[in-house]
């Protein structure tokens, strides 16, 4: 509450204030709408492909409330590994509420996942919960994701030869999944450039899910990344370029061959290394 004297200070110097030289200044809207649309030269979902390390064409929409709380969606197309048997395309459906905590922000919400054309037991949800603050010019985030038990979540198949052969071992397992991750970033000055870094964690079922998918294709890996954001002056633009990893090794990952792989082939992994470009106009 402010004292009695920062109120009359207020007051004479609103009485002294000539009308033209008044604060005009519009109060911000209680409701918001923002968004973005963007290409990607791949489209990678906690380190592995979901476009088959092909281009893959994004967008979505959030509108938020002044009290916090905020719902949008987000879609990519897909392709290969990525498919999860629907029309090759992802749909996230998106609620939450944000809240100040201390010197930072705390985000609660979850994740619908959706394959439109697809079968039911490819959706799953996954509530989820950050805490976002600055330190000095840096921008830190520590997240956790979990997904409850659920079918697109459980080990159908028990190796890619089973999926191959389109053969369940375990048809209507169900099981979940944890993610963690931190996210890092910070400007550098006078340059419209944002350097970025990403380390997150995944622990799941080792296992295939219906269509040969999988949030934790190998139970358990890691994955990374570092990149830049550059702004494009006067424009909605932002130029991305990230270097994309996991630790999911060959022979790590042999036993969900031929699905995991580019072109689904069983050649090449769908979660090496790759620098990743992207250009996105904010709205």
């Amino acid at each position: 509450m402010r004292s009695i004297t920062t109120l009359l200070a207020g007051a004479l110097l609103a009485a002294a204030t000539p009308a033209f030289a008044q604060d005009d200044t519009a109060p911000p809207k209680p409701v918001t709408v923002s968004g973005s649309v963007g290409l990607v030269s791949d489209y990678r979902f906690r380190g592995v492909s979901q476009s088959d390390e092909n281009l893959a064409v994004q967008g979505g929409a959030t509108v938020s409330h002044e009290s916090g709380i905020y719902a949008g969606f987000w879609g990519s197309n897909l392709a290969g590994w990525g498919t999860f048997g629907g029309s090759n395309m992802e749909l996230d459906l998106i609620a939450g509420f944000k809240l100040p905590v201390g010197g930072g922000t705390l985000d609660v919400g979850a994740t619908w996942y959706m394959y439109p054309g697809g079968f039911n037991n490819t959706d799953f949800i996954e509530p989820y919960a950050k805490l976002s603050g600055t330190a000095g010019p840096v921008n830190l985030t520590a997240g956790v994701a979990y997904a409850p038990k659920q079918e697109a979540l459980g080990p159908w198949y028990s190796n890619g030869t089973s999926a191959a052969n389109g053969v369940y071992d375990r048809p209507g397992a169900k099981d979940d999944n944890l993610y963690l991750w931190g996210d890092i970033s910070t400007g550098v000055p006078n340059t419209g450039l944002t350097l970025k870094g990403h380390l997150g964690y995944s622990n799941g079922n080792k296992g295939l899910g219906p269509f040969a998918t999988s949030v934790a294709p190998t139970g358990e890996y890691w994955d990374w990344l570092l990149g830049a954001d550059y702004t494009i002056p006067t424009t909605p633009l932002t130029l991305g370029v990230a270097y994309v990893d996991t630790d999911i090794g060959r022979g790590e990952s042999a036993y969900l061959q031929p699905s995991f792989s580019r072109g689904q082939d069983g050649v090449g992994s769908i979660a090496n290394g790759k620098v990743v470009v992207s250009l996105t106009a904010a709205f």
